[in-house]
């Protein structure tokens, strides 16, 4: 079965990285999914929360109440990086 491969960053850390079955982050014009398959996209975030469903597991919030920074999805590859993080869950 294909995965996602995440990696979500801050400035000063990674906050998560791994395979994962779906993705959704807080996009400026509002929340964006990403599934295998997803056509490359880029977009801006906005405030909210990063959600993330590991392979094999369930949907974990991984960042909540971020702010700014931006989302890369590339051949089942996404990229998010944020450019504020009050707080995280691991």
């Amino acid at each position: 079965m294909a995965e996602l491969q995440v990696d979500v960053v801050a400035a000063d850390q990674t906050i998560w990285s791994g395979s994962a079955r779906s993705v959704v982050v807080p996009a400026v014009g509002g929340e964006l999914g990403v599934l295998v398959g997803h056509e490359p996209l880029m977009a801006v975030l906005g405030t909210g929360r990063v959600r993330v469903t590991p392979s094999g597991g369930k949907s974990e919030q991984i960042a909540k109440d971020i702010s700014g920074g931006f989302v890369s999805v590339d051949d089942d590859t996404v990229t998010i990086v944020i450019d504020t993080v009050v707080n995280t869950e691991a």
